[in-house]
């Protein structure tokens, strides 16, 4: 994390709320608007677009008074503390570090990129600027996650040894950024990013990947499976498509038993499946709740200097390094480790 907590500035210019510019007109926006609006610790206060027509319409749609027809115009604005990034994948490293150099926190919607070496360039400018630099995995804000980590940890399935995850819809739109090579997109990148997300929340850093893809006539991956091997001899399976019906599971599978979880990513109908190796199963509630809106909480509070963000530098380099090490893997059909690998 870029901040030392005595030199942070405070959150809203002393009011309490942080102010959020919003970097694109991305439909995630309303997701993270919607958080916003039931907190007090943010405020959505500009829109920016490189078309001020579409930037108005959008700040239209959220209830923002405020908007810019260009990012830059939106990175010199005084009353914007911190910039949420939701442009395409290719535009994430530049944009965000433009931003902490123009002062502005910043929260980059995820992937923050699928190389290492520019993960770590952006934290290296979160580091100069004094900001706060985070990367935007609001699944693992909800307590659905957390009270998962803490099962593993707990040791309620006992040993942990394999973790299983998957992300898929039919993403029917041609013209959608997610299927541009240029943008860096593809399945791995959009929803794969979570079951990678989930795997090592469990289980650490990958020590050796390999992943198998099916490129789409534009060259993107629109199907992605995967192994990859953790310390501890923890394996895990994870696979993401474009092509295929809906379906979001998570599973941390160990030596008594099991935790399942249906809906990982959204928590939108949160709780978990303990799963015995009787056969019994205990369904373990969990309570709803916005994780978008703890998301921009512990935010703020690392903005405060009261709190580390909960995704800092470590996590985002260490996601970094393995997208890279799965696409490196599927284009040579080969395994790849991690720990011989260095980021070009």
């Amino acid at each position: 994390m870029g901040l030392s907590g005595g030199d942070a500035p405070a959150a809203g210019g002393g009011g309490g709320s942080l102010r959020w510019g919003l970097l694109s007109t991305a439909r995630i926006n309303h997701a993270l608007a919607a958080g916003a609006r039931e907190s007090a610790a943010a405020e959505i206060v500009a829109v920016a677009s490189r078309e001020r027509a579409r930037a108005e319409a959008h700040a239209r749609e959220l209830g923002v008074e405020r908007v810019h027809g260009s990012y830059e115009a939106l990175l010199a604005d005084p009353e914007v503390d911190a910039v949420y990034v939701s442009l395409p994948n290719a535009l994430h490293v530049e944009w965000t570090v433009r931003a902490l150099e123009a002062g502005k926190h910043v929260l980059c919607e995820k992937p923050l990129s699928r190389r290492a070496v520019d993960a770590e360039a952006a934290f290296a400018a979160a580091d100069r600027s004094g900001r706060v630099l985070a990367e935007a995995f609001m699944w693992r804000h909800h307590p659905q996650a957390r009270r998962l980590e803490a099962l593993v940890r707990e040791g309620a399935i006992g040993r942990l040894r394999l973790v299983r995850a998957c992300f898929s819809f039919a993403l029917r739109d041609e013209r959608d950024v997610r299927l541009s090579a240029d943008l860096d997109g593809g399945a791995l990148m959009d929803v794969g990013t979570y079951c990678l997300s989930g795997a090592r929340l469990l289980a650490g850093e990958p020590v050796r990947v390999y992943g198998e893809q099916e490129l789409s006539a534009g060259g993107v991956d629109v199907a992605f499976a995967a192994t990859l091997r953790f310390g501890d001899d923890v394996l895990a399976s994870l696979d993401c498509g474009f092509g295929v019906p809906a379906r979001d599971e998570l599973e941390a599978i160990g030596e008594e038993g099991s935790l399942f979880l249906d809906d990982p990513w959204h928590g939108r109908a949160p709780g978990l499946e303990l799963r015995r190796p009787d056969g019994t199963e205990e369904s373990i509630a969990v309570e709803a709740a916005d994780p978008y809106r703890l998301e921009l909480e512990d935010f703020a509070r690392a903005t405060r200097g009261e709190t580390p963000a909960l995704l800092g530098r470590a996590d985002a380099v260490g996601q970094a390094r393995a997208l890279e090490a799965l696409y490196a893997s599927a284009a040579s059909g080969q395994p790849v480790a991690l720990s011989e690998r260095s980021s070009t």
